[in-house]
């Protein structure tokens, strides 16, 4: 394979360890991280190889990659492989923008996701299916097994082959970067992607509707959702994102914040305002 050409024994080895590892990247899930934990598991034998005599270095990528990260599991590898190069790079040049690996992955993981989403699990699982729906109606006991066959050998490929890619991308891509002044632009461009992608999420996954409504003589006088979607469609979650952004910049815990959206949502639920 040509995309190994340029990698020593010993970084293949780390490769193949990294693949086998990201399968369990959503072995552990919780609102926070997402992937995060599962990522980490994965980059672990970069991390112990790279920073191996750097102790400080490696609590700090342990925590890097521990954070936010949430993608298809069939493409998460081509940017396992990305940040396994990348924390080379670090491991290697003292004055290596460590804050780019997290900009990088940020950016990737938005776009793949949709690509990922779209063709393994909108196309090829109900390919797949079909196939072994057929099988089943036919009386083969052995459908279910076909279908899994079918699903996931192009599954393995893909996160076996990716992580080959990204890491091959990485070592021979990175440091021309470097040289021509354009890693600070690539990290720049990388935080405001992530930061659109953010954004997205949170209009799409922070809702309020309140259902409450001023009335006078069985005339309605105002509709509480009406006045705040003229004043500022969306201003209730936006005005909400941004105070659980200034609880965390407080060190609240996320847990507590967590379970006091939780109970406020009860209370505006049993009230009847939303």
């Amino acid at each position: 394979m040509k995309l190994m050409n340029n990698i020593d024994k010993e970084e293949k080895k780390l490769i193949r360890k990294m693949f086998w590892r990201s399968g369990a990247m959503y072995a552990s899930v919780n609102p926070v991280t997402m992937g995060g934990a599962g990522f980490c598991y994965a980059m672990i034998p970069f991390i112990n190889h790279f920073y191996k005599n750097d102790e400080k270095k490696r609590r700090e990528a342990l925590a890097r990659h521990v954070s936010y990260f949430s993608t298809t599991v069939p493409m998460a590898s081509f940017v396992m492989g990305i940040a396994g190069s990348m924390e080379k790079e670090n491991s290697e040049k003292p004055d290596f923008d460590a804050a780019a690996i997290g900009s990088i992955k940020t950016s990737l993981m938005g776009p793949l996701a949709g690509i990922g989403d779209s063709l393994f699990w909108g196309v090829w699982r109900v390919v797949c299916a079909g196939l072994a729906i057929g099988f089943a109606n036919a009386g083969n006991i052995l459908a279910p097994i076909i279908f899994l066959v079918l699903f996931n050998v192009p599954n393995f490929l893909c996160r076996y082959y990716g992580a080959c890619l990204g890491y091959s991308l990485g070592a021979k891509y990175i440091e021309k970067l470097y040289a021509n002044g354009m890693i600070e632009i690539l990290t720049k461009a990388a935080g405001i992607v992530g930061l659109i992608m953010v954004g997205a999420m949170t209009s799409n996954t922070v809702i309020f509707k309140t259902v409450l409504e001023f009335k006078m003589k069985g005339q309605s006088l105002m509709n509480v959702q009406s006045a705040l979607d003229s004043i500022f469609k969306g201003i209730v979650p936006l005005l909400m994102t941004f105070g659980c952004y200034k609880l965390l910049n407080k060190k609240v815990n996320v847990i507590a914040i967590i379970f006091g959206i939780v109970a406020l949502g009860i209370v505006l639920s049993l009230l009847g305002i939303c």
